[in-house]
């Protein structure tokens, strides 16, 4: 089927129900910390990229690929896939392992989180889950790997079982669309690598693009422009076809296989706008994949991205504080971007 009477984003990986707490102080070891307010919430690639986009006032389907518990959690995850319009047939429910969930503890006073994750259903996820038959989407996303055993597990031809479905999903005609959580090992090469050969869009954040390639992108705590333009040819070199967009507090950073590059600033968020910042990778990812999605230009596309972040930065979870698009890229007015940096 053409990619051109193909519509829609269909999002395969992680379902997660995020536990949010916010906390006064991260604690040393055997020390305690405050728990001064508790909320619930979506997590995980799949799931957080169709529901932001969804809140977004998405023009076109959403579809939801996936594996979740026969749980309370898993029937929270589709009472909300419902809720927001997203068609959710391809995810299945299983007896074997409870709904994947994460532990979020979530400093108050800078946002910062720390994340106890539990795999539960999402590590069972395999080829034989996802029929891409099945689905008319544009764009077919996966993530998060590194966090999905099944599909990350080596593959005699392709690799990991991932690239293996994103193989046979360009091969349909899809547009693939990747992303990778920020774990802290080396088995980044290893199974990130692989993917990027059946890959149009990777989206990545500056330490999951220097992991993946070697390159350092940041020098004693500050952004290298230039080791992230070098880790951005080297995942282009790697095998990606389209465009490689890589994510930072500081913005976005996009470069094409044909040599097209931009540089977007993050928005000059006043004190006290920040609630938390989990979710807020994935909610520029869903920005960036709803204006590759409509053909916009690269710029429209990453300010997009950087709004949606920022919107998402006003609460704990990762989605509750997106709301319409227009009113995202409002916040172009009402806050003004930090300074640009030179490409």
């Amino acid at each position: 089927m053409s990619n051109k009477t193909r519509t829609g984003i269909a999002s395969a990986g992680n379902w997660i129900v995020d536990h949010v707490k916010v906390i006064d102080v991260f604690p040393q070891q055997d020390t305690l910390s405050n728990i001064l307010g508790i909320s619930h919430g979506n997590g995980g690639s799949a799931y957080n990229i169709l529901k932001d986009i969804a809140r977004l006032g998405s023009p076109f389907p959403l579809e939801a690929i996936g594996l979740i518990g026969e749980d309370a959690d898993g029937e929270e995850i589709l009472r909300d896939c419902r809720a927001h319009g997203i068609e959710a047939s391809q995810l299945k429910t299983t007896a074997a392992a409870p709904t994947s969930f994460t532990d979020v503890m979530t400093v108050k006073a800078t946002g910062r989180r720390t994340f106890f994750h539990h795999r539960g259903a999402n590590a069972l996820l395999d080829l034989k889950h996802v029929n891409l038959a099945a689905t008319n989407a544009r764009i077919f996303h996966v993530g998060y790997l590194l966090l999905l055993d099944r599909l990350d597990a080596t593959h005699d031809e392709h690799g990991t079982r991932a690239a293996a479905l994103l193989a046979e999903a360009q091969q349909r005609g899809f547009k693939t669309s990747i992303d990778v959580v920020s774990e802290d090992s080396q088995r980044f090469p290893q199974i990130v690598k692989p993917a990027l050969r059946h890959t149009d869009y990777a989206i990545f954040n500056e330490l999951e693009a220097e992991r993946t390639t070697g390159i350092v992108t940041r020098v004693d705590g500050a952004l290298s422009m230039d080791g992230l333009k070098r880790a951005a040819r080297e995942l282009l070199g790697l095998g990606v076809r389209e465009w490689v967009v890589i994510h930072f507090p500081e913005g976005g950073y996009a470069l094409s296989a044909n040599g097209t590059e931009c540089f977007q600033p993050s928005l000059r968020l006043p004190e006290g706008f920040v609630a938390g910042t989990a979710g807020a990778g994935d909610a520029f990812c869903s920005g960036v994949l709803l204006g590759l999605h409509e053909g916009w230009a690269i710029e429209k596309a990453l300010t997009l991205g950087v709004c949606t972040a920022a919107t998402s930065l006003s609460h704990p979870t990762c989605s509750e504080g997106i709301g319409k698009l227009g009113d995202a890229l409002g916040l172009v007015e009402k806050f003004g971007f930090n300074p640009k940096q030179e490409v």
